[in-house]
Formats: structure tokens, C-alpha cells, sequence
């Protein structure tokens, strides 16, 4: 992937969104750490679209009532769309226009987009590497143009694990060189295989070197596979140096309202320690609580955490 070629798709990238007059000032969104709390305490509650993935999916809730549902239901103050919510509309600005307006017109902010399904940024094959690269692209333009912080991506891959480190590292850099004019960050999640791994994760991190390549720590993402999972206490305290956002993720609740399987407490304040004042995203993933009274038992116990942190 040589510095022209992508020196063209930055142009390619310029020109998409220029036309459709959306870009955002380069320089003003440069990390997740740009909303404050404010009054609300050392971070605010941002809610991840994947909380209501089954409602999207069998059809009870449209893409572009995301925005109202997030603040008139669950009185959160950020989004975290998810691509495959909206796949086919990633270069449709008139599509795109109507959910900015919706963020607007709420009074949310965009925060990023997870991106899934677009290829293997660690993959073995350097064609279908380059190609999983180019496939991102659509999304940096989408992203400017909602006004978000970040992109969110996936870094799979295969092999040796430290050309595995070596190939996610390389893909982030290009990406990231893209995002840069646009203030656009390039964050990784735990999200399965390697990259479950906070060690392998944060060593990908440390080999990028690059102000707009970060993480999105998840607090419930660190299988392995093969039956096995890494710490995720320490898998987060190793990738919170790099994170510009946060995400909540939670399954299921004791009568305490406390998440049964990890201590947010704990968690929370590994969180507070390394410095971050940002958005938390919940993101619920149960299924013994309905998607709405999870979401809303999530945020009760990141404000009850919130609290006790505070200060």
C-alpha cells in the first residue's frame, strides 16, 4: 500500500464528501474525549445502536428513529451507530442528511460508527488486506459527515501472532492517515481472536504510534476461543492508555441491579484511573431482560457507579 495510492483515495474521499457539503472542521474532533460531562459527573452515557439490534432487526425499530428512541427513551446524550444497521446507505448523503437531522433535532450527539463486515485488517492475504482497507473508506466519509469522533473496526486476522500484531498495526496506520485531515480517529475493539487478547491489543497499539489509531475497550469482549477468555479486568486496564471511547457491555442483572459477571465498581474505576472523561456507550447483550429494561438497567448502574466514583 504505497503513500500515492492513498494519497489518491484521501482526494477520492475529499471529493465524495465535499460534494454532499458535510465534512466537519479537521482538528475538532480529535479524540472521544471532545463531549465532556459536564454537571453529569467525571463521564456521560452514550448508547451503543447493538442494545437494540433484536427491535432493528424484526423490524420494531427503524435506523432513523435510533436517535429519538436513544434520548426520549433512555435520556442518553451520545450515539454509536452500527454499519450494518444502514450498510446500503453509506454513500447516500441525502440518507446520511436525515440522520444527522435526527441526532440534531434530539439533541444527541453522533459519537462513531462500528464498522463490521468489511474485511480482516490483520488478514494474511495482503489483497484482500488492501482491499479490507479501501472498504473503510465509504465509512470515514459517512462518519465526517455525521459529525462523529471515530470510526470503530476490527482487527482479525490470522497467523503468526506477531505478523498478525505487525499487519493490524500497518492497516491502522493507513487508515488512520486517511482520517486524519477529516479529525477522524481509527479505535479498535476486543471483539473476538486475537484482538480479545488486551497483551496483543495493546502491543498493535504501541507498534502503530499514531495519535488518531486508539482503542474502544469493551467489558465483556475477551473470548478467546477454544473455551478460553483473558482477564477482562486486566484486559481492560492494559487497553484504557489508548481508548477514546468506552463500551458498558452488560447480559444480565441480581436483585441488586449489579451486572452479574463483571464488578462495574472495579471496572469503572480501572476506567477513572487511566484518566478517561468520556462517553461510556451501554451495550446490552442479554436475553433475560427485554431490550429496553436492560438498556435501562444498565444506565441506573453506570449513574450508581457514577456517583460513588465521583470526585
Amino acid at each position: 500500500m504505497s503513500p500515492m495510492s492513498f494519497s489518491s483515495r484521501r482526494q477520492l474521499l475529499q471529493g465524495t464528501a465535499s460534494a454532499a457539503a458535510c465534512l466537519t472542521t479537521p482538528g475538532l474532533l480529535a479524540s472521544g474525549f471532545t463531549s465532556a460531562a459536564g454537571d453529569e459527573g467525571w463521564f456521560d452515557i452514550s448508547l451503543a445502536q447493538w442494545s437494540l439490534h433484536r427491535a432493528l432487526r424484526g423490524g420494531g425499530l427503524d435506523n432513523l428513529d435510533f436517535a429519538r428512541v436513544a434520548r426520549e427513551d433512555y435520556g442518553v446524550n451520545g450515539l454509536e451507530y452500527v454499519n450494518s444497521f444502514f450498510k446500503a446507505q453509506a454513500g447516500n448523503f441525502e440518507y446520511l442528511a436525515k440522520m444527522k437531522k435526527a441526532a440534531g433535532d434530539h439533541g444527541v450527539k453522533s459519537l462513531l460508527i462500528m464498522v463490521d463486515g468489511e474485511g480482516a485488517l490483520a488478514d494474511e492475504d495482503k489483497t484482500r488486506r488492501r482491499k479490507a482497507v479501501d472498504n473503510h473508506f465509504k465509512w470515514l466519509a459517512a462518519a465526517a459527515y455525521l459529525g462523529c469522533h471515530s470510526i470503530r473496526v476490527n482487527a482479525a486476522g490470522g497467523g503468526d501472532r506477531g505478523e498478525a500484531e505487525r499487519r493490524a498495526a500497518d492497516s491502522l496506520v493507513h487508515l488512520a492517515e486517511v482520517a486524519t485531515p477529516y479529525g477522524l480517529n481509527v479505535i479498535v475493539e476486543n471483539h473476538g481472536g486475537l484482538s480479545s487478547d488486551g497483551s496483543w491489543l495493546s502491543a498493535v497499539m504501541r507498534r502503530a504510534n499514531h495519535p488518531r489509531v486508539g482503542t474502544l475497550p469493551d467489558f465483556g469482549n475477551f473470548r478467546l476461543g477454544g473455551g478460553k477468555s483473558y482477564d477482562r479486568y486486566k484486559g481492560v486496564e492494559e487497553l484504557m492508555p489508548f481508548a477514546k471511547a468506552v463500551s458498558a457491555k452488560s447480559h444480565d442483572f441480581d436483585e441488586h441491579g449489579n451486572e452479574v459477571h463483571t464488578d462495574y465498581l472495579r471496572m469503572m474505576g480501572i476506567v477513572k484511573d487511566a484518566g478517561y472523561r468520556g462517553f461510556v456507550g451501554i451495550e446490552y447483550e442479554g436475553g433475560g431482560l427485554s431490550e429496553k429494561e436492560g438498556i435501562l438497567a444498565t444506565r441506573r448502574l453506570l449513574e450508581r457507579v457514577r456517583s460513588k466514583l465521583q470526585g
